[in-house]
């Protein structure tokens, strides 16, 4: 329904849309409904060229538009999901050597409200070393399920894509949600199994033609909104003080910094 691209139908769903999430497209490619193929086309609207500055320097950027949830140390192999609340760093990522990556490391989630722009791009530049789909369910993931739902985001379906960098390993996961049946990387395309449940491995790390990316590239995007969790490994990180769950972010805003690794 949100691809149908009959004019009466997806704009009315699109004016309906800006005026009950009050969607501002002043930083938009392009602000008129009609310019837009489909709802969905809509949703994932690119920015307009230069509508964002990307912090220079060891600043670690945001990699979305919307709010932090939660942010902090990986402790005991468990990650943060709300006050009181924690899941498993092996359950998200779905696998026990890559977990054990970002033990005693550092973390934080971004919730993407309906009115923010949803495409996804890179903290920091990087090289593409993996990415898993893990099937799952598709809970919604607004503030009030994240303190409900017990490990919410290694519940639902996610996309797991792990990059090296200039301080090592980092990982940033796509969590799914309610109605977003899909997610899509400039790399891969729509990353759907051909079998419903399936979970799917790429190895990128032996590529012909490495996939690297500079910092602020986009690299994905959500066919509808959900959260991102970066996952950083031990003393790569510092989270910028004044940040905390509730703050709002955009995309290539400073949100830390990046100790950069010593060549040996």
């Amino acid at each position: 329904m949100t691809r149908w691209s009959f004019e009466p139908w997806k704009d009315l769903l699109i004016h309906a849309f800006i005026r009950r999430f009050r969607v501002d497209l002043a930083e938009a490619e392009y602000q008129a409904p009609s310019s837009f193929r489909s709802f969905n086309d809509f949703f994932t609207r690119a920015l307009r060229q230069g509508a964002r500055a990307i912090s220079g320097g060891d600043a670690l950027v945001s990699p979305v538009d919307g709010a932090i949830s939660q942010m902090g140390d990986i402790r005991d192999g468990r990650i943060i999901q709300a006050k009181g609340i924690g899941y498993s760093l092996r359950d998200l990522v779905g696998d026990a050597v890559e977990a054990a990556l970002f033990e005693d490391g550092r973390f934080a989630t971004f919730y993407l409200a309906p009115h923010n722009y949803h495409r996804v791009h890179l903290p920091t530049a990087g090289r593409l070393a993996h990415m898993r789909f893990i099937p799952g369910r598709l809970f919604t993931v607004n503030p009030v399920a994240t303190e409900c739902v017990a490990g919410l985001f290694a519940r639902n379906e996610r996309i797991v894509c792990r990059f090296d960098t200039e301080g090592g390993p980092m990982i940033v996961c796509m969590v799914g949600a309610m109605f977003v049946g899909s997610m899509d990387t400039v790399w891969h395309g729509r990353v759907t199994p051909a079998t419903p449940g399936a979970l799917l491995e790429y190895d990128y790390r032996d590529h012909r033609d490495p996939i690297a990316f500079g910092k602020g590239a986009e690299i994905a995007r959500f066919n509808m909104g959900s959260t991102v969790i970066l996952l950083f490994a031990k003393g790569a990180v510092e989270w910028e003080p004044d940040l905390r769950p509730g703050s709002a972010v955009q995309m290539g805003e400073r949100i830390g910094r990046l100790k950069v690794k010593s060549a040996k």
